[in-house]
């Protein structure tokens, strides 16, 4: 009796403790959304300057990069993490991390200036490939800043929420 009393403790206390679905879901939609809405909101300023365009346009390279992107960005991270563990076992955690971080940003960055250019000229325009090198470099340094702190102080926190 004892014993089934102290595991039935032990059951409801590993219960409470492990995080629900939702929350997990809300908190990586939450942070990618604000990722991608700042570096499409960069891009689309790059793309076409800040005219009464602008917000809807911005709006809509979200929304594509949100459906297209974020998803793509969470196979990315997998990939990247699994591949640089497995090539570097002897590195730190934080060297792995850092590493991960910068393949991250240039992917995403160019996946994003991609969608972003897409979407506010189309792919048929003469200037596109331009157009989207600039807004790629513009906003490179602001997603390296972004992804070098995610992976290095959010990542962590974030893979031991998903997996609790």
């Amino acid at each position: 009796m004892m014993s089934e009393l102290m595991h039935d403790t032990n059951l409801s206390n590993s219960q409470q403790s492990s995080t629900p679905l939702w929350l997990k879901v809300l908190l990586v939609t939450g942070l990618m959304s604000t990722i991608a809405g700042t570096l499409t909101g960069v891009m689309t300023y790059m793309n076409l300057g800040f005219s009464e365009l602008f917000f809807s346009q911005w709006l809509s390279s979200f929304l594509f990069a949100a459906t297209t992107a974020m998803p793509a960005g969470f196979v990315f991270m997998t990939l990247f993490t699994k591949l640089i563990k497995y090539l570097t076992p002897n590195l730190k955690a934080v060297m792995q991390n850092l590493i991960v971080g910068v393949l991250m940003a240039v992917t995403m960055e160019a996946l994003l200036a991609f969608i972003t250019t897409t979407n506010n000229l189309g792919l048929s325009n003469s200037a596109f490939f331009t157009t989207w090198f600039d807004a790629f470099i513009v906003a490179l340094p602001i997603g390296l800043v972004i992804m070098l702190v995610v992976s290095n102080t959010v990542k962590p926190r974030i893979e031991r929420i998903l997996t609790s």
